[in-house]
């Protein structure tokens, strides 16, 4: 694929809304609409070489899924059809959502899923995302005093959230840009 793949998991549609501003901010032109794991092909998930890929939290720092309660098929149901895949080449991206004023023993914990997972499988994971500005008591999505991705609290701070997109995605964007055009 030339452009950049942007693929969410969600229950109450928070996750998808942040995915559609991620899309409108990067622009048509360089990335495809984003699409939720539930509806996703595994061809056409494993044919971009840059992705973008987004999870609520869920139960206790628990990958998103139907076990954990949420109604639809999500995270917990698509990486296991991914298994034996080699993701080496493909430049991924990851956001994650959370809420530290609730949550916060466990702000943001299920965003670690997919950071292990696509390690694993031998992707180059980018950017990684400051802690500052969060009041949180702890997150397993925390690896060298980052978090492992782009973090959203909508709850607790929605207007952050556009100049955090922003601010990422100037980071971000010029690197998936740049896996998406040497793959081209």
């Amino acid at each position: 694929m030339n452009k950049i793949g942007i693929f969410y998991g969600t229950d109450t549609g928070t996750t998808r809304l942040v995915a559609k501003r991620i899309f409108k901010a990067l622009g048509a032109e360089a990335a495809d609409a984003p699409k939720n794991v539930n509806r996703a092909g595994l061809e056409e998930f494993s044919s971009y070489d840059a992705l973008i890929l987004g999870t609520p939290s869920y139960g206790v720092g628990a990958i998103p899924g139907q076990a954990v309660g949420c109604v639809e098929p999500n995270w917990a149901e698509f990486l296991p059809r991914l298994e034996g895949l080699d993701f080496s080449g493909k430049r991924v991206a990851l956001f994650g959502l959370g809420h530290q004023e609730r949550y916060s023993e466990r702000f943001a914990s299920s965003l670690i899923h997919l950071y292990r997972f696509f390690q694993a499988h031998g992707a180059e994971l980018i950017g990684t995302w400051s802690t500052e500005g969060y009041t949180f008591e702890a997150s397993a999505s925390i690896v060298d005093g980052r978090f492992v991705g782009l973090v959203v609290d909508q709850r607790s701070q929605p207007a952050l959230t556009d100049p955090r997109i922003e601010a990422w995605l100037a980071e971000v964007g010029p690197l998936l840009r740049e896996r998406h055009a040497e793959a081209a």
